[in-house]
């Protein structure tokens, strides 16, 4: 079973605008790791509106995951395990990363996710929402994206693959950390330029 049926119910998505988006994430996070040493920029860290608000919750800062037939979360682990030393250690992870760990967008889950702190009041009021837009901006392309929300289990493969991921970056990450995934939904997300 895939990632998408295990957490949605459904299987993976094929639009043109999930081609388009996909294609420009892989881009964009090769570019932040080779250029800007793995910090996130606008084109990873899109402004999130909650269903039924105008005024943005704010800026989540997100992570895309190989899907399970591609994944990485062994190489993850064993470079966090590897050295307790987090200079070396980030730095081990911005050269995995810039190589070609991004170069085929087909290997990618459609799902993103991002990390907030356990018990998080925010946690709560994105998931009551049930649904929500991600806007991101950025080297002259925006996407709209409209999602569907759910917390993920810490066994499941996208938490462990952003767990892991995120470990390579910041050594004090909670162990209680709570990872959401973001569903789009193509047919109702837009992007400029158009498709």
């Amino acid at each position: 079973m895939n990632s998408m049926a295990q957490i949605f119910g459904v299987p993976e998505s094929r639009h043109p605008l999930k081609d388009k988006f996909m294609g420009w994430q892989c881009r964009v996070r090769q570019l932040a790791m080779r250029e800007h040493m793995g910090r996130p920029d606008d084109a990873i860290r899109p402004v999130l509106t909650l269903a039924g608000e105008e005024k943005p919750f704010g800026r989540i800062t997100t992570v895309i995951s190989k899907g399970m037939l591609h994944s990485k979360t062994p190489e993850l682990q064993h470079m966090v395990k590897r050295t307790f030393d987090t200079a070396q250690r980030r730095e081990k992870a911005i050269e995995f990363f810039s190589e070609t760990y991004y170069q085929r967008q087909s290997e990618f889950s459609e799902i993103l996710t991002a990390t907030f702190p356990p018990k998080s009041s925010n946690v709560t009021r994105i998931l009551d929402a049930g649904t929500c837009s991600l806007d991101f901006e950025a080297y002259s392309h925006r996407f709209e994206l409209a999602c569907e929300v759910r917390a993920l289990d810490a066994g499941h493969p996208l938490y462990q693959a952003t767990w892991w991921h995120n470990l390579l970056f910041n050594p004090d990450l909670h162990p209680e950390t709570t990872v959401l995934a973001f569903k789009p939904d193509w047919e109702n997300s837009t992007s400029e330029p158009a498709t």
